[in-house]
């Protein structure tokens, strides 16, 4: 072979050496944008569990605080609170006796106060899952 045909030889293999680093660089490129996608879809799960679980406790407090006052039961914004909170409160309704106060006005209602207790429970374990799953 002559000098030229080496060089030839050279220059061929610098080129597949390049074409092989692009297209490693291209493969890591869309590994990247992919598991910035999946990233990105687990913590909007996660933020839409937090957002849920701290309006549910925003609501449940309201119900617990308008109970506890004695506010007008006749009220629109009582009754409407009560409303939106009663499915959530449900499954704990029957769990204690509250206390009454006020001729039967005041309601400690200790119902409600596990129900803000369980549900931010409930939320920690989907947000543990949901990173759980992010890992695997």
């Amino acid at each position: 072979m002559k000098p030229d045909s080496y060089q030839q030889g050279n220059d061929d293999r610098r080129q597949e050496l390049r074409t092989e680093q692009e297209a490693f660089r291209l493969q890591q490129e869309e590994y990247s944008l992919e598991t910035g996608k999946r990233r990105s879809t687990f913590n909007w799960l996660i933020s839409s569990i937090y957002f849920l679980v701290g309006s549910l406790e925003v609501l449940l407090g309201l119900r617990f605080l308008l109970r506890l006052s004695g506010a007008n039961t006749r009220n629109t914004v009582s009754q409407f609170i009560a409303m939106l909170s009663a499915p959530f409160v449900a499954p704990f309704s029957t769990l204690f006796v509250s206390p009454v106060t006020g001729d039967g006005a005041n309601i400690f209602d200790l119902n409600v106060l596990i129900a803000l207790i369980v549900y931010p429970l409930l939320g920690w374990l989907g947000v543990r899952l949901v990173r759980f799953i992010a890992t695997r």
